[in-house]
Parts: C-alpha cells; structure tokens; sequence
C-alpha cells in the first residue's frame, strides 16, 4: 500500500500535467501588418493567454500574398488555425475545403446570429451554413453638403432622383459642382464607383450562370444617371485626389468616397487638410457633411451599398475548439479592441448583444480615429450619421458574391471594360443602345 502523501502528490501532479495540456498554440494569419494595428493584435493575443491559458501566434501577411500561400499552406497541410481575410475569399475557400465551415457557421450561431449586419452573413452562405465569421467592414459612402442640403430643401442623397435634383439645385461652377465624378479609366476608383452605382440600380453583368447580359432598360438608367453627375463634375481626369480636394475646399456639393475621409474631413490629418477655411485643423467640414451608404436607382429602389468586409475563418487544419474560442472572444470580450485596430475603416458588423443590441456600435464611435490628432467619430458626427455609417452593412452588396461568381466579376471589372464605355456615353461619342451592346459584348468575352 502506498503511502497517503504519495497518493496525493500524485494527484497534485497529475492536475498540473493536465492544466499544461489544456494550454495550446494556435496559429493566426492577419492582414492587418502595420506596425501598429500588429501591436494592438499583440495585446489582444497577450489578453487572451491572460484569460484562457492559450497562446496566439500573431502571423501577418501580406494581403497580396494571402491567396497563394492559403493554397500552399492546404496543400502541403499546413493552413494555420484563423485566418483573418477579406471577403473574395469566402465562398472560393469554403468550396476548396480551406475553411472548416461547419465550425465557423457555429461561432456565428452561437453569438446569435440575428446581431450581425445581414449583408455580412449573406454574402456568407454555403451550403445553408455561414462560411465564415464576419468581424468588420466598410461601406462606400455618399459625402455631401448637409448644409446646404438643408438650406435648399432638398432631400438627403438616397437615391438617383434626389441626387440629381441636389445637382440642379447646387451646381453652379465654377463655385460649386454638384458633383464628382470620376472618369479617369485606368483609376480603380472609377471602377469601385461605377459598381456601386450599377448596384444602386439592381444591375449586374452575372449570375449564378457566369455572364448575364445587362438589361438595356436598367443599365441605360444607370448611363443616363452617371452623365448627369458627371456632367456636374469639373473639367479634366477626375479620380479620388480631385475629389476629395474640390470637397475640401468647398466647392463640391457631393462625392462619392471611402469612410478613411471621416477623419481627414475634421482637420486631424496633416496631409489631407479640409481647405473651407484657413484652419486645416478645423472640424467645421465636418459638421456640415452628411453621409449615405445605401442609394437605389428606379429599378431598385431599395438600393444597395459597396461594401468591403472582413472575416476571421477556422481552417480546415485547426485545433478546432481553440481556434474557436479565440474568434469568439475576438468577436466578444475583445471585440471593441478588434474594431480599435483601424476604427475609421472597421465598421462593427456585430452590432451588439441580444441584451443591448447597440453595444458595439456606441464602443466604436469613442474609439478615437486620426493621424496627427485623434478624436473619437462621436464628437465629429452625431448619432443619426453614425447610424448611417454602419448602416450599408445591412443592404451590403459586391457583384457576383451572391450568385459564387466573385472571381469573374472581378475579372470583368480589372479589364476596365466598364470605365471605357462609360467614359465614351458621358462623352457623347456613342449612344445608349451602343453603350449597353458593347458592355455586353466585352463583358460576355471574359473567361
């Protein structure tokens, strides 16, 4: 018979070996690799080792790189347990077996699903499952003038008609364009504005199918609108450096851009100053702008928005049950912390919890934003244009991610098909039926 002290230093030990084997590694791969958002990541991974007992190595990896080496790493058996990735990657990763679907589909269950924005979760479906979990986003947004929105009665940007009318309204050059738009054919930025306006009006050059010849009726209304506003544009090449400095100085009524103006629009980038008045650090821009995420055209007036989103994805090689509770706490207990990594341009697609259903939403707008100066977006805009902000993860929208086609819309975009034709309608080379036949034509030709 063994002695009792033995019997319980055995025990003793036994509980230590098995608490040592309840501590693991995981592996997480992140695009967020400047120096400072790795940081905040760091800190995050240091919190949850403080609270779980397991280790997160924080790996980051270039964005353009992260294609290839997810294939390599599946290959080879290698994939790391979370990837954090964008959006062209979901459905193509879950049909490639990359992504552990069912586990995924499950943390989003789990955080209830009803308290994500729908647009994430729908462009997340696979197989009657979420594919992966969204964490943040942004939306493309309409910045105009609320001032003299307001001055002349007009109604806010949300659709073709009320822009247009707002064009009519304000466009008095060379003081005030009513707009600006780009028309500069070899700028992405034409190509992501022209998207989101075709989407506005519910048109789209695929379908589940592949190709699918654009509706001349529809289309010849999204032609006929991007004229107008590009008729109210200034004079020569437009992209987002002119537009963003005709609305700094005042002289544009709207725009079309990304929300990293939101802090620039305050005065608290040195390089990107507002030039309405002599104070660059001034945030009076800001409180005279408004912001529209989702616009409709007449085919579609519900509208849509732009919408760039991320999620965290547990791979098929994971440690499943950490792996899992790591995007749980990121999307939970740390979630605020995740959205601090770059707030301006992480918009929570968790809005909150069953119990208070605008949480996260009311953390992120005190989370500061800026470069030179910081300053929360809640002392820079009021509580109707934050809800506005996030509120384009609702109807979020890309070409071909709801039909599994992303891949080949983003082929038909990258020839810049689109930007050449448009270009030639708004400038009276060709009419509207030549316009529409040779988007298809073009398009219809893209492998």
């Amino acid at each position: 018979m063994r002695p009792l002290f033995l019997t319980a230093a055995t025990a003793v030990i036994t509980t230590l070996v098995a608490g040592v084997a309840q501590a693991d590694t995981i592996r997480f791969w992140t695009t967020e690799n400047q120096p400072a958002r790795l940081a905040k990541q760091q800190a995050m991974a240091e919190d949850f080792k403080q609270k779980t007992g397991h280790t997160v190595e924080v790996i980051p990896v270039e964005e353009k790189d992260l294609g290839t080496r997810a294939t390599a790493a599946f290959a080879a058996g290698a994939l790391p347990d979370v990837i954090y990735h964008p959006l062209q990657y979901v459905l193509p990763w879950a049909e490639a077996g990359i992504l552990d679907v069912e586990s995924n589909s499950d943390i989003v269950d789990d955080l209830q699903k009803n308290t994500f924005a729908p647009g994430a979760i729908t462009m997340a479906q696979f197989d009657g499952m979420t594919a992966a979990v969204p964490v943040d986003g942004w939306t493309q947004m309409v910045v105009y003038r609320k001032d003299l929105f307001e001055a002349a009665g007009l109604d806010a940007p949300t659709s073709y008609a009320a822009i247009e009318a707002a064009v009519d309204a304000l466009h008095n050059p060379p003081s005030m364009y009513g707009f600006v738009a780009p028309n500069k054919v070899d700028e992405n930025f034409m190509s992501q504005v022209l998207e989101h306006v075709f989407l506005a009006n519910g048109v789209s050059p695929v379908s589940s199918d592949g190709f699918a010849p654009l509706d001349a009726g529809a289309t010849t209304e999204v032609l006929d609108f991007y004229k107008k506003i590009a008729k109210a544009s200034p004079p020569g090449e437009l992209f987002w450096k002119q537009s963003r400095e005709m609305y700094f100085a005042g002289k544009a009524a709207m725009i079309i851009w990304s929300p990293f103006i939101l802090d620039e629009l305050a005065g608290l980038r040195d390089s990107a100053p507002p030039t309405i008045n002599d104070d660059p650090t001034s945030p009076e821009l800001a409180s005279k702008t408004g912001i529209v995420t989702t616009f409709g055209g007449p085919s579609n007036p519900s509208g849509a928005a732009w919408a760039d989103i991320r999620y965290f994805g547990v791979t098929s090689d994971a440690n499943i049950d950490v792996a899992s509770e790591f995007v749980t706490y990121s999307m939970k207990d740390g979630y605020t912390a995740t959205l601090s990594i770059a707030p301006e341009g992480k918009f929570p697609v968790r809005r909150g919890e069953v119990t208070d259903t605008a949480r996260y939403v009311k953390a992120w707008s005190k989370l500061p934003v800026g470069v030179d100066r910081k300053a929360p977006l809640s002392e820079l805009y009021d509580q109707a244009t934050i809800r506005r902000i996030v509120s384009g993860l609702e109807t979020a929208n890309r070409w071909g991610v709801k039909e599994g086609q992303l891949s080949l819309a983003s082929k038909m975009i990258n020839t810049q098909a689109i930007n050449r034709v448009v270009r030639q309608y708004i400038d009276d080379e060709i009419g509207a039926a030549d316009a529409v036949a040779k988007l298809n034509a073009e398009l219809g030709a893209v492998q």
